[in-house]
């Protein structure tokens, strides 16, 4: 089978495709035939390398993709060959009372498919079988791609560490990344009124069509005097913040009393000096949030095929414009997901 693998840290010249032998499925495993992945921005971390953390390569890439079952291991008989899937990219390897709990993501040896182990750039795919989300005949492969780590992602933000609750005034910044267009649905979803960050007019134009109230260029206005006149002096319950250094000190100061910010990543730098005045003052809380249990994203799932949620896609590469696709990615110029086609299924 064809495969990209990352040997080495850098830039798009360490995608590498390769031939390898088609996996056998061990006990408990299923093997996927990849129809579609989306990238992430894990996937540049994972190319790029990320300080204080040791990826195991050589590695193929890729948590989120959806194909059809080929071949099942002794204990996954419950699925079949030919049976349309998704994949939920999150995975733990043993028992243990957080999974027992439904909360996968906060196990000890909780890993990511394309970062603890090999994912989905690549024609075949082994994954556990409780990780496979059966995929309706009427709802696209590629879509059911472009959702599970972004969706799942944004879910356990919101609902699960922030409480979002009707009529709270939520800011998500970066409106065009993946998370932040989950969670502008998400937010809308339990009636709660959104604004959004982004750096161009397009993008502003974009975060209002996918459900925002409000949007604010923040390369032209200063978006927490924004945010202020927009919660009319009260000030945000909620900060959706996956930027870090450039965003999270400011807006411990636009917060309302008890207001929250939840954050899953730190694209502009994680280190950063922080006043804590007003997080006593104030009784605010700032909350980490790593990805989701798998209960979390069946329930999503299930909301992404009735269509309560709707990924929405940039565009779509072949699988040999890998580079290209990361390439868009980095430099920001996508709204919503890039989809990479594996195998015609």
């Amino acid at each position: 089978m064809k495969a990209v693998r990352v040997h080495s840290h850098g830039g798009v010249e360490v995608l590498k495709f390769e031939d390898l032998p088609i996996p056998e499925p061990g006990p408990g495993q299923v093997r996927v035939k990849v129809a579609w992945a989306a990238l992430n921005h894990l996937d540049l971390w994972v190319r790029q390398g990320l300080a204080g953390h040791r990826f195991p390569l050589p590695i193929t890439p890729g948590c989120d993709f959806s194909g059809t079952v080929d071949g099942v291991g002794s204990g996954a008989e419950v699925w079949q060959i030919g049976q349309r899937v998704t994949v939920a990219p999150g995975y733990t390897q043993v028992d243990s009372p957080q999974a027992a709990a439904g909360k996968h993501n906060l196990a000890r040896d909780y890993g990511i498919y394309g970062e603890t182990c090999d994912g989905g750039n690549a024609e075949y795919a082994l994954v556990h079988a409780q990780n496979l989300i059966a995929v309706p005949d009427d709802y696209p492969l590629d879509l059911a791609a472009a959702f599970p780590l972004t969706f799942l992602t944004a879910w356990h933000m919101l609902v699960e560490r922030c409480g979002v609750q009707p009529g709270d005034q939520v800011l998500i910044h970066a409106a065009g990344s993946g998370v932040s267009v989950a969670a502008t649905q998400i937010a809308k979803l339990f009636g709660a009124d959104v604004m959004v960050t982004a750096g161009s007019a397009e993008k502003l134009a974009l975060g209002l069509a996918n459900g925002a109230d409000f949007a604010v260029n923040y390369r032209e206005q200063d978006w927490t005097a924004a945010a202020k006149t927009w919660t009319g002096k009260r000030g945000l319950d909620i900060i959706v913040d996956h930027v870090g250094v450039d965003t999270l000190p400011k807006g411990v100061w636009a917060l309302a009393k008890g207001g929250r910010i939840v954050t899953c990543g730190v694209t502009s730098g994680a280190e950063m000096q922080l006043n804590l005045a007003p997080i006593f003052f104030k009784s605010l809380s700032i909350l980490g949030s790593t990805m989701g249990g798998l209960g979390e994203m069946k329930h999503v799932s299930k909301l992404v095929f009735s269509g309560k949620l709707q990924p929405i896609v940039s565009q779509r590469f072949d699988f040999d414009q890998i580079s290209k696709a990361h390439e868009v990615l980095e430099e920001r110029r996508a709204f919503g997901k890039l989809l990479l086609r594996i195998n015609y299924i």
